[in-house]
Protein backbone atom coordinates (compact mmCIF):
# COMPACT_ATOMS: atom_id res chain seq x y z
CA UNK A 1 0.00 0.00 0.00
CA UNK A 2 1.41 3.52 -0.80
CA UNK A 3 1.96 6.10 1.46
CA UNK A 4 -0.61 8.57 1.72
CA UNK A 5 0.41 12.22 0.45
CA UNK A 6 -2.50 14.13 1.01
CA UNK A 7 -0.71 18.09 -1.27
CA UNK A 8 -0.25 15.98 -4.13
CA UNK A 9 -1.80 17.84 -7.32
CA UNK A 10 -0.24 21.08 -5.60
CA UNK A 11 1.89 23.04 -6.94
CA UNK A 12 4.74 25.13 -4.76
CA UNK A 13 7.22 27.77 -6.13
CA UNK A 14 9.80 28.30 -3.75
CA UNK A 15 12.59 31.05 -4.59
CA UNK A 16 14.30 29.79 -1.52
CA UNK A 17 18.00 29.26 -0.29
CA UNK A 18 20.08 28.03 3.24
CA UNK A 19 17.40 26.67 6.27
CA UNK A 20 14.53 28.36 7.08
CA UNK A 21 12.48 28.50 3.57
CA UNK A 22 13.56 25.27 2.49
CA UNK A 23 13.19 23.73 5.61
CA UNK A 24 9.19 24.01 5.68
CA UNK A 25 9.04 23.55 1.82
CA UNK A 26 10.54 19.93 2.38
CA UNK A 27 7.57 19.01 4.56
CA UNK A 28 4.99 20.02 1.71
CA UNK A 29 7.18 18.05 -0.68
CA UNK A 30 7.61 14.97 1.31
CA UNK A 31 3.70 15.52 1.98
CA UNK A 32 3.06 15.15 -1.78
CA UNK A 33 3.17 18.42 -3.31
CA UNK A 34 5.35 19.23 -6.54
CA UNK A 35 7.47 21.83 -4.70
CA UNK A 36 9.70 23.85 -7.82
CA UNK A 37 12.96 24.78 -5.83
CA UNK A 38 14.00 28.04 -7.98
CA UNK A 39 18.04 28.77 -7.66
CA UNK A 40 19.92 31.48 -9.47
CA UNK A 41 21.48 29.61 -12.66
CA UNK A 42 25.00 30.41 -12.13
CA UNK A 43 25.33 29.86 -8.07
CA UNK A 44 22.14 27.39 -7.06
CA UNK A 45 21.36 27.74 -3.26
CA UNK A 46 23.68 28.63 -1.53
CA UNK A 47 22.84 25.43 0.44
CA UNK A 48 25.13 23.98 -1.96
CA UNK A 49 28.09 25.00 -1.06
CA UNK A 50 28.44 24.46 2.60
CA UNK A 51 31.33 22.12 3.25
CA UNK A 52 32.22 20.16 4.91
CA UNK A 53 31.42 16.87 3.20
CA UNK A 54 30.81 17.14 -0.42
CA UNK A 55 28.94 14.34 -2.84
CA UNK A 56 29.98 16.75 -5.97
CA UNK A 57 31.54 19.83 -7.09
CA UNK A 58 28.94 22.31 -5.64
CA UNK A 59 26.58 19.64 -4.56
CA UNK A 60 27.24 19.22 -0.35
CA UNK A 61 25.41 17.19 1.87
CA UNK A 62 24.37 19.85 3.60
CA UNK A 63 21.88 20.54 0.93
CA UNK A 64 20.36 17.49 1.16
CA UNK A 65 18.93 17.86 4.73
CA UNK A 66 16.71 20.58 3.98
CA UNK A 67 15.84 19.42 -0.07
CA UNK A 68 14.35 16.71 -0.41
CA UNK A 69 12.00 15.52 -2.86
CA UNK A 70 11.76 18.49 -4.74
CA UNK A 71 12.54 19.39 -8.30
CA UNK A 72 15.08 22.20 -9.47
CA UNK A 73 14.62 25.23 -11.86
CA UNK A 74 17.60 27.70 -12.47
CA UNK A 75 15.37 31.24 -13.57
CA UNK A 76 17.03 34.44 -13.36
CA UNK A 77 14.09 36.08 -11.70
CA UNK A 78 15.32 39.77 -12.02
CA UNK A 79 15.06 39.11 -15.64
CA UNK A 80 12.64 39.97 -17.95
CA UNK A 81 12.54 37.00 -19.24
CA UNK A 82 12.73 35.33 -15.97
CA UNK A 83 9.82 36.83 -14.97
CA UNK A 84 7.62 36.07 -17.99
CA UNK A 85 8.59 32.31 -17.39
CA UNK A 86 7.57 32.88 -13.19
CA UNK A 87 4.45 33.93 -14.36
CA UNK A 88 3.38 30.74 -16.82
CA UNK A 89 4.34 28.80 -13.77
CA UNK A 90 2.50 30.74 -11.19
CA UNK A 91 -1.09 30.42 -13.64
CA UNK A 92 -0.58 26.65 -12.61
CA UNK A 93 0.69 27.25 -9.46
CA UNK A 94 -0.99 27.24 -5.59
CA UNK A 95 1.86 28.73 -3.98
CA UNK A 96 4.71 31.12 -4.58
CA UNK A 97 7.12 30.81 -1.36
CA UNK A 98 10.37 32.67 -0.89
CA UNK A 99 12.54 33.20 2.23
CA UNK A 100 14.19 36.53 0.67
CA UNK A 101 15.54 39.49 2.51
CA UNK A 102 12.19 41.26 3.76
CA UNK A 103 12.55 44.22 0.72
CA UNK A 104 13.25 41.90 -2.03
CA UNK A 105 10.35 39.75 -2.94
CA UNK A 106 7.86 43.04 -3.86
CA UNK A 107 10.73 44.50 -5.55
CA UNK A 108 11.27 41.30 -8.35
CA UNK A 109 7.40 40.70 -7.95
CA UNK A 110 7.07 37.36 -5.86
CA UNK A 111 4.49 39.55 -3.26
CA UNK A 112 0.07 38.68 -3.93
CA UNK A 113 0.04 42.66 -5.19
CA UNK A 114 2.05 41.57 -7.47
CA UNK A 115 1.16 38.05 -9.01
CA UNK A 116 -3.09 38.21 -7.83
CA UNK A 117 -3.96 39.38 -11.60
CA UNK A 118 -2.08 36.44 -13.34
CA UNK A 119 -3.43 34.11 -10.39
CA UNK A 120 -5.57 35.65 -7.65
CA UNK A 121 -5.81 32.17 -5.35
CA UNK A 122 -2.22 32.46 -5.24
CA UNK A 123 -0.61 32.23 -1.40
CA UNK A 124 2.57 34.04 -1.42
CA UNK A 125 4.71 32.86 1.78
CA UNK A 126 7.64 34.81 3.09
CA UNK A 127 10.38 34.24 5.74
CA UNK A 128 12.23 36.96 6.43
CA UNK A 129 14.78 38.34 8.85
CA UNK A 130 12.87 40.72 10.27
CA UNK A 131 9.41 41.37 8.43
CA UNK A 132 8.73 42.93 5.16
CA UNK A 133 6.64 45.92 6.65
CA UNK A 134 8.92 48.36 8.70
CA UNK A 135 12.48 49.77 9.16
CA UNK A 136 14.30 46.31 9.55
CA UNK A 137 13.19 45.21 6.09
CA UNK A 138 16.20 45.41 4.31
CA UNK A 139 18.31 44.43 7.14
CA UNK A 140 20.27 40.90 6.48
CA UNK A 141 19.99 38.42 9.43
CA UNK A 142 20.15 34.73 10.70
CA UNK A 143 19.25 32.33 12.92
CA UNK A 144 22.27 33.31 15.27
CA UNK A 145 21.05 36.50 15.70
CA UNK A 146 17.18 36.08 16.59
CA UNK A 147 18.62 33.64 19.12
CA UNK A 148 20.29 36.37 20.68
CA UNK A 149 17.81 39.15 20.36
CA UNK A 150 15.34 36.53 21.35
CA UNK A 151 16.86 35.75 24.59
CA UNK A 152 17.72 31.93 24.01
CA UNK A 153 21.25 32.47 24.40
CA UNK A 154 20.65 33.97 27.86
CA UNK A 155 18.41 31.27 29.23
CA UNK A 156 20.95 28.30 27.56
CA UNK A 157 24.25 27.29 29.02
CA UNK A 158 25.30 27.13 32.98
CA UNK A 159 24.87 30.13 35.42
CA UNK A 160 27.98 32.14 35.35
CA UNK A 161 29.06 31.18 32.15
CA UNK A 162 28.53 33.19 29.16
CA UNK A 163 25.81 33.35 26.99
CA UNK A 164 25.23 30.00 24.63
CA UNK A 165 23.70 29.28 21.29
CA UNK A 166 21.66 26.48 20.78
CA UNK A 167 23.60 23.86 19.09
CA UNK A 168 21.27 24.12 16.01
CA UNK A 169 19.42 26.32 14.14
CA UNK A 170 16.46 26.11 15.84
CA UNK A 171 14.91 29.34 14.73
CA UNK A 172 15.45 28.56 11.20
CA UNK A 173 13.66 25.22 11.66
CA UNK A 174 10.93 26.63 13.67
CA UNK A 175 10.75 29.55 11.27
CA UNK A 176 9.98 27.69 8.38
CA UNK A 177 7.34 25.02 9.89
CA UNK A 178 5.80 27.83 10.89
CA UNK A 179 5.41 29.26 7.37
CA UNK A 180 4.17 25.68 5.98
CA UNK A 181 1.43 26.02 8.59
CA UNK A 182 0.40 29.31 7.74
CA UNK A 183 0.64 28.57 3.93
CA UNK A 184 -1.90 25.61 4.43
CA UNK A 185 -4.50 27.38 6.49
CA UNK A 186 -4.13 30.15 3.46
CA UNK A 187 -4.65 27.52 0.70
CA UNK A 188 -7.63 26.22 2.11
CA UNK A 189 -9.20 29.54 2.18
CA UNK A 190 -7.98 30.40 -1.07
CA UNK A 191 -9.82 26.87 -2.06
CA UNK A 192 -13.29 28.32 -0.49
CA UNK A 193 -12.76 31.69 -1.76
CA UNK A 194 -10.83 31.61 -4.81
CA UNK A 195 -8.37 34.62 -2.97
CA UNK A 196 -5.42 33.94 -2.14
CA UNK A 197 -2.99 36.65 0.15
CA UNK A 198 0.21 37.22 1.66
CA UNK A 199 1.74 35.06 4.65
CA UNK A 200 4.66 36.45 6.49
CA UNK A 201 6.75 34.56 8.78
CA UNK A 202 9.82 36.57 10.03
CA UNK A 203 12.47 34.66 11.91
CA UNK A 204 12.60 37.49 15.60
CA UNK A 205 9.14 37.10 15.60
CA UNK A 206 9.08 33.09 15.39
CA UNK A 207 11.72 33.10 18.01
CA UNK A 208 10.27 36.07 20.60
CA UNK A 209 6.78 33.64 20.40
CA UNK A 210 8.78 30.82 21.16
CA UNK A 211 10.10 32.20 24.72
CA UNK A 212 6.54 31.17 25.73
CA UNK A 213 5.67 30.87 29.37
CA UNK A 214 9.23 32.97 30.32
CA UNK A 215 7.46 35.68 28.56
CA UNK A 216 4.53 35.05 30.07
CA UNK A 217 5.98 35.07 33.57
CA UNK A 218 7.92 38.16 32.74
CA UNK A 219 5.33 40.54 31.19
CA UNK A 220 2.79 39.83 33.84
CA UNK A 221 4.83 39.27 36.97
CA UNK A 222 8.04 41.00 36.18
CA UNK A 223 9.80 37.50 36.68
CA UNK A 224 13.23 36.82 34.64
CA UNK A 225 13.77 33.74 34.09
CA UNK A 226 17.31 32.66 34.25
CA UNK A 227 19.77 29.79 33.59
CA UNK A 228 19.79 26.95 36.28
CA UNK A 229 22.56 24.64 36.73
CA UNK A 230 22.44 21.08 34.73
CA UNK A 231 19.71 22.66 32.66
CA UNK A 232 17.03 22.50 34.70
CA UNK A 233 13.38 23.50 34.66
CA UNK A 234 13.43 26.94 36.55
CA UNK A 235 10.18 25.96 38.77
CA UNK A 236 9.58 21.71 38.44
CA UNK A 237 12.19 19.35 40.39
CA UNK A 238 14.00 17.16 40.28
CA UNK A 239 13.86 17.75 36.34
CA UNK A 240 17.45 17.97 35.56
CA UNK A 241 20.68 16.30 34.28
CA UNK A 242 22.41 13.90 36.88
CA UNK A 243 25.73 12.02 36.69
CA UNK A 244 25.35 8.68 36.55
CA UNK A 245 28.60 6.48 36.85
CA UNK A 246 29.47 6.42 33.51
CA UNK A 247 27.82 9.17 32.24
CA UNK A 248 24.56 12.14 32.08
CA UNK A 249 20.99 11.38 31.97
CA UNK A 250 18.35 13.53 32.14
CA UNK A 251 15.53 12.56 34.57
CA UNK A 252 12.57 14.38 35.05
CA UNK A 253 10.02 13.79 37.97
CA UNK A 254 8.14 17.07 36.06
CA UNK A 255 4.69 16.62 37.48
CA UNK A 256 4.15 15.81 41.54
CA UNK A 257 3.14 12.23 40.57
CA UNK A 258 6.37 11.34 39.67
CA UNK A 259 8.38 12.47 42.51
CA UNK A 260 7.49 9.48 45.24
CA UNK A 261 7.48 7.10 41.96
CA UNK A 262 11.51 8.04 41.87
CA UNK A 263 12.17 7.82 45.34
CA UNK A 264 10.70 4.52 45.84
CA UNK A 265 11.92 3.52 42.35
CA UNK A 266 15.60 4.54 43.77
CA UNK A 267 15.42 3.04 46.98
CA UNK A 268 14.76 6.25 49.38
CA UNK A 269 11.61 6.28 49.84
CA UNK A 270 12.19 8.33 53.40
CA UNK A 271 12.53 11.53 50.91
CA UNK A 272 8.74 11.57 50.01
CA UNK A 273 7.88 12.97 53.78
CA UNK A 274 10.89 14.47 54.07
CA UNK A 275 9.81 18.43 54.92
CA UNK A 276 12.35 19.65 52.77
CA UNK A 277 11.06 17.47 49.78
CA UNK A 278 7.09 16.97 50.74
CA UNK A 279 6.29 19.57 48.07
CA UNK A 280 6.71 20.92 44.45
CA UNK A 281 7.52 24.02 46.86
CA UNK A 282 9.91 23.20 48.82
CA UNK A 283 11.61 20.63 46.76
CA UNK A 284 12.23 23.80 44.56
CA UNK A 285 13.61 25.70 47.91
CA UNK A 286 15.83 22.90 48.58
CA UNK A 287 16.83 22.49 44.98
CA UNK A 288 20.62 22.32 45.88
CA UNK A 289 19.97 20.04 48.61
CA UNK A 290 17.86 17.50 46.65
CA UNK A 291 20.56 17.72 43.99
CA UNK A 292 23.22 16.89 45.84
CA UNK A 293 21.57 13.45 47.58
CA UNK A 294 20.24 12.17 44.22
CA UNK A 295 23.94 13.26 42.60
CA UNK A 296 25.19 10.28 45.53
CA UNK A 297 22.48 7.73 44.35
CA UNK A 298 23.00 7.75 40.82
CA UNK A 299 26.56 8.23 41.16
CA UNK A 300 26.66 4.31 42.11
CA UNK A 301 25.33 3.13 38.98
CA UNK A 302 25.46 3.56 35.11
CA UNK A 303 23.20 5.12 33.32
CA UNK A 304 21.80 2.10 31.54
CA UNK A 305 21.32 0.27 35.14
CA UNK A 306 18.65 3.85 35.87
CA UNK A 307 17.09 3.63 32.53
CA UNK A 308 16.37 0.15 32.79
CA UNK A 309 14.70 1.03 36.64
CA UNK A 310 13.12 4.04 35.56
CA UNK A 311 11.80 3.90 32.21
CA UNK A 312 8.26 2.60 32.42
CA UNK A 313 7.65 4.47 35.34
CA UNK A 314 9.40 8.16 35.36
CA UNK A 315 10.63 10.31 32.21
CA UNK A 316 14.56 9.51 31.62
CA UNK A 317 16.52 9.64 28.92
CA UNK A 318 20.66 8.94 28.27
CA UNK A 319 22.15 12.44 27.77
CA UNK A 320 24.09 10.87 24.02
CA UNK A 321 26.55 12.44 22.07
CA UNK A 322 25.20 13.07 18.09
CA UNK A 323 26.62 9.82 17.39
CA UNK A 324 25.05 8.02 20.06
CA UNK A 325 21.73 9.78 19.25
CA UNK A 326 22.05 8.80 15.49
CA UNK A 327 23.31 5.28 16.71
CA UNK A 328 20.59 4.29 18.85
CA UNK A 329 18.74 1.11 17.34
CA UNK A 330 15.40 2.86 18.81
CA UNK A 331 15.14 4.80 15.50
CA UNK A 332 15.66 2.04 13.37
CA UNK A 333 12.71 0.75 15.45
CA UNK A 334 10.52 3.58 14.77
CA UNK A 335 11.74 4.34 11.26
CA UNK A 336 13.28 7.34 12.06
CA UNK A 337 16.58 6.26 9.46
CA UNK A 338 15.97 6.22 5.68
CA UNK A 339 18.39 4.80 2.59
CA UNK A 340 17.84 6.77 -0.14
CA UNK A 341 19.76 6.99 -4.05
CA UNK A 342 21.50 10.03 -5.12
CA UNK A 343 23.09 9.95 -8.77
CA UNK A 344 26.51 10.44 -6.74
CA UNK A 345 25.57 8.09 -3.61
CA UNK A 346 23.38 5.11 -4.35
CA UNK A 347 23.18 4.19 -0.69
CA UNK A 348 22.79 8.30 0.99
CA UNK A 349 21.82 7.74 4.60
CA UNK A 350 19.02 10.55 5.42
CA UNK A 351 16.67 11.28 8.27
CA UNK A 352 13.04 10.17 7.97
CA UNK A 353 9.67 12.74 7.77
CA UNK A 354 8.41 12.94 11.74
CA UNK A 355 4.72 12.74 10.43
CA UNK A 356 3.41 9.77 9.83
CA UNK A 357 -0.01 9.11 8.09
CA UNK A 358 -2.21 5.70 8.41
CA UNK A 359 0.92 5.08 10.45
CA UNK A 360 3.02 5.16 7.71
CA UNK A 361 6.39 7.54 7.37
CA UNK A 362 6.25 9.79 4.55
CA UNK A 363 8.05 8.64 1.28
CA UNK A 364 12.21 10.41 0.41
CA UNK A 365 13.52 11.06 -2.55
CA UNK A 366 17.05 12.61 -2.89
CA UNK A 367 17.04 16.39 -3.26
CA UNK A 368 17.89 17.47 -6.95
CA UNK A 369 20.87 18.14 -8.66
CA UNK A 370 20.83 21.98 -9.87
CA UNK A 371 18.68 22.52 -12.75
CA UNK A 372 18.10 18.98 -12.75
CA UNK A 373 14.03 19.73 -13.99
CA UNK A 374 14.61 22.89 -15.68
CA UNK A 375 13.76 21.48 -19.03
CA UNK A 376 11.03 18.89 -17.86
CA UNK A 377 8.99 22.01 -15.85
CA UNK A 378 9.52 24.45 -18.76
CA UNK A 379 8.46 22.04 -21.01
CA UNK A 380 5.09 21.86 -18.90
CA UNK A 381 4.57 25.85 -19.73
CA UNK A 382 5.21 25.69 -23.41
CA UNK A 383 8.74 25.78 -23.68
CA UNK A 384 10.47 23.34 -26.57
CA UNK A 385 13.86 22.15 -26.53
CA UNK A 386 15.28 24.87 -28.82
CA UNK A 387 13.47 27.62 -26.86
CA UNK A 388 15.00 26.49 -24.13
CA UNK A 389 18.26 26.02 -25.45
CA UNK A 390 17.88 29.83 -25.95
CA UNK A 391 16.99 30.75 -22.55
CA UNK A 392 20.47 28.72 -21.25
CA UNK A 393 22.74 30.76 -23.79
CA UNK A 394 21.38 33.48 -22.83
CA UNK A 395 22.28 32.67 -18.93
CA UNK A 396 18.29 32.58 -18.13
CA UNK A 397 18.00 29.49 -16.93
Amino acid sequence: MSVKQPLKGFRVLSAEQYGAGPYGTMYLAQLGADVIKIEPPKTGDTARHVGPHWLRDQESLYFQSFNLNKRSLTLDLRSDQGKEILHKLVESSHVMANNLRGDVPAKIGLDYESLKSINPAIICAHVSAYGRDNERAKWPGYDYLMQAEAGFCSLTGDPGGPPVRFGLSMVDFMSGTQMAVGLLAALLDAGRTGEGCDVDVDLLSAAVHQTSYPAIWYMNEGDVTGRVPRGAHPSATPSQMFKAADGWMFVMAQIPKFWPILAEKIGHAGLIDDPRFDTPANRLANRSELSDILDEVFGGKPVSHWQSLLESSVPVAPVYDLDQALDNPWLNTIGMRDTISHPDRPDMDVLSSPIKLNGERLPNAAGPLMGADSEDILAEVGYDADAVAKLRASGIV
